[in-house]
């Protein structure tokens, strides 16, 4: 049995274990079955930010018309080279990777999948392997609902749509959250005519006024059938047909491509966990501690498949938290999240961090809230918006911020200085006491915390 000092199963958010503590001359071994770099690199953050920023650009074309720009009606992309270069970028950027590991005497990587045979031993390529620290970091993938029909059809999930070189005239997206939102939109944007079946109501997680008000503006580019329970899929000649139900009647669709963006599973199922003592949750994600270590001492977890924070950006801030604390500073103490920020890259651009109003009443706090409409803002004027705006949440008797909510255009770079001021414990006063640049969006936030105290003073 060959041992190492650190195993690490996953190659996304493992990457701030792997590199770094073979940097401090331990002995690693990388287990990856798939293209290096995990879901973020290869099928998720940077191929959709890749295919949705034309999508805006597209958008920004089609509606130039209202700043009195004329173009030529006969809009064109050339949406195989588009995903061409994105694939092949995306690509490069992970075979990179592998070769940085090859190059590395103290890294041994394995191509294959590996399964655990007990607490501390892993079977891959045929070898078995131990190591006195383990991190499994193996991410998740679509869920595919067991849809009658379904099966055997050539459906998409995110992973196809970012791959997929054939711009289809018409798509139905089964799903309302922020990846079916984001790929549709990126769809509809260089011309295909999209039709989204949704169970309740889409972003249903967000906000309640920042979803009402995304539904009320994504409704305007795109066919939304909300409230639509899907019942059975059929395909055949090449055409997809979804039967759904919605306000008590039986309806159908048809199109010639189908993507399924229905929710994620954690790929714990693929480890043999069973021949250990490591718990999972009912979902299937790693159960963990404070200290992001399972219940068998020296095996750690993080990322997506602990189903904490389904975001990369999360499960970099857990892996660089376990190299300080495990590798450079060993230490007892227990991770602390900051204010986790998040977006969903779709038009209207969203961005939240911290509570959302139903949030902090459900918790019953005492609380104050601004608004700020993007209209009511120099840049807003120049930008004729029609719709978007700030939300900032204020608890009364600490006038910290506890909460912010961002629709519109730049959301996900305006709600930065939100965080940065939730992060240092900020208050309604801090937000004031800053000059802002005239004109600019960050105007809106001021305006928004105006608004939140008029709301404490009355």
């Amino acid at each position: 049995m060959k041992k190492f000092d650190v195993i690490v199963i996953g190659s996304g958010g493992g990457s701030k274990i792997a590199s770094p503590a073979a940097k401090l001359g331990h002995k690693v071994a990388v287990i990856e079955k798939g293209p290096l770099g995990g879901t973020c690199l290869n099928r998720g953050c940077i191929p959709s930010k890749m295919l949705i920023h034309p999508a805006e650009i597209a958008m920004t074309v089609r509606e130039a018309k209202k700043f009195d720009i004329h173009n030529d009606p006969k809009f064109s992309v050339d949406f195989a080279k588009l995903v061409q270069r994105i694939s092949q970028t995306v690509d490069s950027d992970s075979a990179s990777i592998g070769a940085g590991y090859r190059r590395n005497p103290n890294i041994t990587y394995y191509a294959s999948e590996g399964k655990f045979v007990s607490n501390k031993v892993i079977e891959v390529a045929g070898e078995q392997i131990t190591a006195e620290k383990i991190f499994i970091t193996v991410g998740a993938r679509p869920q595919i609902p067991s849809l009658p029909g379904l099966a055997g059809t050539p459906f998409m999930t995110s992973t196809g749509a970012l791959r997929n070189t054939t711009l289809p005239k018409k798509l139905i997206v089964l799903g309302g959250g922020y990846i079916a939102t984001e790929l549709g939109f990126a769809y509809a944007a260089f011309g295909t005519e999209v039709h989204f079946i949704v169970r309740s109501t889409l972003l249903r997680h967000e906000d309640d006024q920042i979803a009402v008000e995304f539904q009320r503006e994504f409704s305007k580019f795109h066919h939304v059938h909300i409230h639509a329970v899907t019942n059975r899929v059929a395909y055949q000649n090449g055409t997809f047909t979804v039967f759904y139900r919605q306000d008590g009647a039986e309806k159908q669709i048809s199109a010639e491509s189908l993507l399924v963006a229905t929710g994620i599973i954690p790929n714990t199922d693929t480890l043999n966990l069973a021949s250990t003592d490591i718990q999972l949750d009912k979902n299937g994600f790693v159960k963990v501690d404070d200290h992001l270590c399972t219940n068998v001492e020296g095996v750690y977890a993080f990322g997506d498949c602990i189903g904490r924070y389904l975001y990369r950006h999360s499960a970099n801030f857990e892996g660089e938290y376990l190299f300080e604390n495990v590798f450079v500073n060993p230490s007892d103490a227990p991770i602390k999240y900051p204010p986790v920020p998040h977006a969903v890259f779709s038009y209207p651009q969203i961005a939240g961090v911290g509570l959302t109003e139903e949030d902090a009443k459900a918790a019953g706090i005492d609380y104050a809230v601004g608004v700020n409409n993007y209209i009511n803002s120099g840049m807003g004027m120049a930008l004729l918006s029609d719709s978007g705006f700030v939300k900032i949440l204020i608890e009364r008797d600490t006038r910290k911020i506890i909460g912010a909510h961002i629709i519109g255009p730049e959301a996900s770079d305006m709600i930065h200085m939100l965080i940065a001021f939730m992060s240092k414990q900020g208050t309604l006063d801090d937000l004031l006491g800053m000059i802002y640049i005239h004109p600019a969006l960050p105007e809106i936030v001021r305006n928004a915390a105006r608004k939140a105290k008029m709301a404490l003073d009355t």
